[in-house]
């Protein structure tokens, strides 16, 4: 939101500087992104042609003496036409910049004549397009005196940011009302339109709409015998210092209110509207030619403003080309309208149209303004282009009913710490606009109609607050908790961290993937269900809620691949969703390698084949990676179970299920379908896991930083190796478990180090060779201690797989 320093001046009565007042918007929570003090303005001075003689080598250029009022006239070769002996104009002296042409000036020599200057167009100042000739001023203008000052340039302009809950600021006199009721300055206000009606207004307005909140309101009023030029020096200066360009009065106009007095206003042309005017939805497919020359195709979620011939105006966001107002235009009918913000919103995104009049409905405009706004404006009309107002023809406005908060003052205290007097509370609310009633602690507040973002006690607080100051607020260490190192963060928070700080240290690098992603990806993952379809989707392709954090990584890890990055390890731990009710939420920790890019390390086979790397991942790759997350999270690795196969997105034949008992899944792991990968159009070695952080039980043991004792044996650990002859189908982590669970105490590790299969074993049978390490803790083992843990260790395996030792 854009504004020059004397436009606020004009609704604020302050004595107030420049950096006072941005300071104090500040304060108040208008924050100021930007303020242009215009000092490029401040080296252009008034200047008076003393000669001109034609150059000697150029029949179009002429040789100016000027005379700056700084001494001895200066020499100037300039090529304007209006060039001239007596012309008093704006000049600009070597090292000056000139923004309307993007030079910095310098001592030139133009066909061989020295040139110390230039005599600048209205166009080099950025006052208006011309540059027919230079700028021609009356005699009488001040020469050597700063031109900024005399044609009123050096008016600072002032560029606030706007949070989306503050409506009432997106007008000038909304951000002057803020500033008097901070203490800086008293609000202006402005008498009540007064002029003239003669007749109705012929042309009828219908809401022909299905849902009344689409258009609660529409004026409408027509003006007869305009005559449309130019809008006058002042108006077209404030448009350009914001931004805008003029066009011509009745448009300069609504462009003014629009910012004035953050009321959007249009203007139709009368002669090119047939009949009556009607606001309904748009057909399906109906086009319409807008204002800025494109042709929008609408549909019914669009509301148009049209008349016999067809749409005319899409309501509240741009008017259509075809009734347009140009300088043949004669009368004019002019609309102040209401809108709802969610139906402005949806339809200004989808339709790609971003205008001043839609950032101000869907936001929310006054509704008791709309009236006044359209006799505002039509005071203006009547002012700058002349011709007589008929009456206004208002169409479904019931009037504004104020909501009434229950207000007890002390709410301040509680939610800001602030002392702050019910007195002054009173005086806050009042200057904002707010309607206070009773007394004593509570109050009742009526919020006033240009503050739709007021709804609850809590919002009367901010405003008390933000008056008051913020800074006002004195600083105040946290309370110290009453238990030593004791816990802040959740269980699920730690394990997030510990998730991340162990995908980290196996070489992956942290992603961060949007939470929305296209229907055709989520079907692809077990989503896309209608509960998880987002209603005012950003995009086309994220259109639903992510049931798995594998898409995003996958595609990410494409798109690096694309620019040449192939081998890549990515990570992410976030939220996924199976439904819309909280529970459906999970926290996931996921993550997928690309190429070779393994833990051992990416490349070729033959640079780094000695530590192992250089290979296409493979499902073991995720496995470890999905099992260095449970462990990083604390869980007690005995206990974990490991299936085969995984969700359908997997390959069937190189997947696995990670279980805790029989029923919890923790996670899957794999590598990935061939035709889930070609639907998400991503090719290479891949591989990818996916750990439920919320699935994990809670720790049974007390949360402490104290490490226990480290208790280790005296004893000699010791290896034994065994052969078994199992089935084909029989898992290797089947085996693992029962040679484990043959006695926990002595049996503190096995591992798998060969599978084979052939004829010497029999069809349909395999040999998987395992290391099992063996660890005394009370006294050294003896042959016959050995001979009765390896009969242990054969008989739980025979019982829990069927296999039997190779001879």
């Amino acid at each position: 939101m854009k504004f020059t320093l004397s436009w606020l001046k004009e609704h604020l009565e302050t004595d107030a500087g420049l950096d006072e007042i941005c300071t104090r918007l500040t304060e108040i929570g208008l924050e100021v992104e930007d303020v242009d003090d215009k000092a490029a303005f401040k080296p252009f001075v008034i200047a008076k042609v003393v000669s001109a003689d034609k150059h000697p080598q150029a029949d179009r250029l002429k040789v100016l003496m000027v005379d700056t009022g700084a001494g001895a006239p200066v020499q100037v070769v300039c090529g304007a036409p209006n060039a001239r002996a007596g012309l008093v104009g704006a000049f600009a002296a070597p090292g000056t910049y000139v923004p309307g042409i993007d030079v910095t000036l310098a001592v030139g020599n133009i066909r061989g004549v020295e040139s110390r200057g230039m005599m600048c167009s209205e166009k080099e100042l950025q006052i208006s397009d011309s540059h027919d000739g230079i700028i021609d001023l009356p005699d009488d203008a001040p020469v050597g005196t700063s031109y900024a000052t005399y044609a009123h340039l050096d008016d600072p302009v002032i560029e606030i940011n706007l949070t989306p809950n503050r409506p009432d600021c997106t007008s000038i006199h909304g951000i002057a009302r803020d500033l008097a009721a901070s203490g800086l300055g008293t609000l202006k206000t402005r008498p009540a339109p007064s002029f003239a009606v003669e007749g109705e207004t012929p042309v009828k307005l219908t809401l022909d709409l299905d849902d009344a909140k689409l258009c609660p309101g529409f004026a409408l009023r027509l003006v007869r015998g305009v005559k449309n030029g130019p809008s006058p020096r002042w108006m077209q200066q404030r448009l350009i210092a914001i931004g805008l360009r003029p066009i011509n009065a009745l448009v300069d106009v609504t462009n003014y209110m629009t910012f004035d007095q953050g009321r959007p206003i249009h203007v139709f042309d009368a002669a090119k509207i047939n009949g009556n005017l009607t606001v309904r939805r748009a057909t399906e497919g109906e086009t319409v030619l807008a204002l800025d020359q494109r042709e929008y195709k609408l549909g019914p979620n669009n509301v148009v403003i049209s008349d016999e011939d067809g749409i005319e105006s899409i309501g509240g966001i741009m008017g259509g080309e075809h009734s347009g107002c140009d300088e043949n235009t004669v009368d004019v009918l002019i609309e102040s309208a209401l809108w709802d913000p969610m139906n402005i919103a949806k339809s200004g995104r989808s339709l790609g149209i971003i205008t001043d009049a839609r950032y101000r409905f869907e936001r929310g405009v006054d509704p008791d303004y709309m009236v006044p706004g359209l006799e505002r404006t039509t005071e203006l009309v009547l002012e700058l282009c002349g011709g007589t107002a008929a009456r206004a023809e208002v169409v479904g406005y019931k009037g504004y009913e104020p909501k009434i908060v229950d207000f007890p003052y002390s709410e301040v205290k509680r939610l800001t710490g602030l002392e702050v007097s019910d007195e002054e509370s009173n005086v806050i609310l009042t200057r904002l606009g707010f309607t206070v009633s009773g007394s004593g602690e509570r109050v009742s507040v009526a919020v006033p109609s240009w503050r739709p973002d007021v709804d609850g006690k809590a919002d009367l607080v901010e405003e008390v607050m933000r008056i008051h100051g913020v800074d006002n607020i004195k600083p105040a260490p946290l309370e110290s908790h009453a238990v030593v190192n004791g816990k802040i963060l959740t269980t699920l928070q730690i394990r997030t961290r510990l998730a991340k700080r162990a995908l980290a240290s196996r070489g992956m690098l942290e992603a961060v993937t949007w939470s929305f992603i296209a229907e055709d990806q989520a079907k692809l993952f077990g989503g896309g269900s209608p509960a998880l379809k987002l209603a005012n989707p950003i995009a086309a392709e994220m259109s639903d809620m992510r049931p798995s954090l594998l898409p995003g990584l996958l595609t990410a890890a494409q798109r690096n691949a694309d620019k040449g990055y192939a081998d890549v390890a990515l990570f992410e731990v976030s939220g996924t969703y199976e439904n819309d009710r909280p529970d459906g939420q999970r926290r996931v920790a996921g993550g997928i390698r690309r190429g070779t890019a393994s833990l051992a390390g990416a490349g070729r086979a033959w640079s780094n084949a000695a530590k192992g790397g250089g290979k296409p991942v493979d499902v073991f790759d995720a496995k470890a990676d999905a099992l260095a997350v449970i462990e990083a999270c604390g869980l007690p690795m005995g206990n974990i179970q490991i299936e085969q196969g995984g969700p359908e997105w997997y390959h069937p034949g190189r997947s696995g299920t990670i279980k805790m008992g029989p029923k919890v899944i923790l996670g899957y792991f794999g590598e990935f379908h061939p035709l889930t990968l070609e639907a998400l159009d991503v090719s290479g070695a891949l591989c990818g896991f996916e750990v439920y952080l919320d699935a994990m039980a809670e720790p049974k043991k007390k949360a402490t930083r104290t490490k226990p004792a480290l208790d280790l044996s005296p004893f000699q650990a010791v290896k034994r190796d065994f052969a078994f002859v199992v089935d084909k189908t029989v898992e290797a982590g089947a085996i693992i478990k029962a040679a484990t669970s043959a006695d926990r105490k002595l049996v503190t590790g096995v591992n798998v180090f060969d599978i084979f299969e052939g004829a010497s074993v029999g069809e349909g049978k395999k040999s998987v060779a395992i290391e099992v390490q063996i660890q005394p803790a009370e006294r050294t083992l003896t042959d016959e201690d050995f001979e009765a843990l390896t009969q242990k260790i054969v008989a739980s395996v025979t019982k829990f797989t069927g296999g039997v030792l190779r001879s």
